[in-house]
């Protein structure tokens, strides 16, 4: 399910920047797997686009990890690439999540803040209720979106963007993402992915100072994601 050229989801385009609607099984840049990365399929369309000689310049502002979906940005220029990097680091890229999860949170709404702490041999992050060595304070809010059948939808607002963040905090609390088996959900979805998708980004274009806001819809295609909307 991973992208192509042909099947690649551009959601916003200009000289600057391009912002792309990552699918599950996409990686956001190259790792040792050594599958191509959603980088270099924008590079290739770009190229293919505008008809480019020579190597492409993109730039990978933040990731999303393989099995999660949704509103990713790249930069399209050098200056770009350094003004968003500069935004990430203060905060100024306002990221919403949507999360179907297991059970129900006891409140409709909230804020949760844990200390997480990644472990590189397994690529996972542990979730400590107070500040630990080499814990990273983690903060996000939620909110029930809708009640299904089985599952709930949360909306997600970053307030640090830690790894894993969502997934071990939301885990943490006996609600872990539907289909995430890393963080103990019971069993994976078909497609291998789970579903936590990055549903919209707002910011300050880093050139024409325009207001974005960029929502990035989801598979429809998805029985679950389908009864969100």
């Amino acid at each position: 399910m991973t992208s192509s050229v042909s099947n690649l989801q551009i959601l916003h385009e200009d000289n600057h920047i391009v912002i792309v609607n990552k699918r599950i099984g996409d990686i956001s840049q190259g790792d040792k797997t050594g599958d191509i990365p959603l980088s270099d399929i924008v590079k290739k369309y770009l190229k293919k686009k505008y008809d480019k000689p020579g190597n492409v310049f993109l730039g990978v502002v933040h990731r999303l990890d393989r099995p999660t979906s949704g509103v990713i940005v790249f930069a399209r220029t050098s200056k770009a690439l350094e003004r968003l990097n500069k935004m990430l680091r203060e905060r100024k890229l306002k990221k919403t999540y949507w999360a179907v999860v297991k059970n129900k949170l006891s409140t409709p709404q909230g804020t949760l803040t844990h200390y997480l702490k990644k472990n590189p041999k397994n690529n996972k992050s542990t979730t400590f209720t107070k500040p630990t060595d080499g814990a990273k304070k983690a903060i996000l809010h939620y909110k029930i979106v809708k009640e299904l059948e089985t599952h709930t939808l949360l909306e997600i607002d970053l307030e640090t963007g830690r790894h894993h963040q969502i997934r071990a905090q939301l885990a943490s609390l006996g609600c872990p993402i539907k289909g995430d088996l890393k963080y103990g959900f019971n069993r994976s979805n078909k497609n291998g992915g789970i579903h936590l998708h990055a549903r919209k980004i707002e910011f300050i274009h880093p050139v024409t100072k325009d207001q974005l806001t960029i929502i990035a819809p989801v598979d429809k295609e998805d029985s679950i994601w389908k009864n969100c909307i």
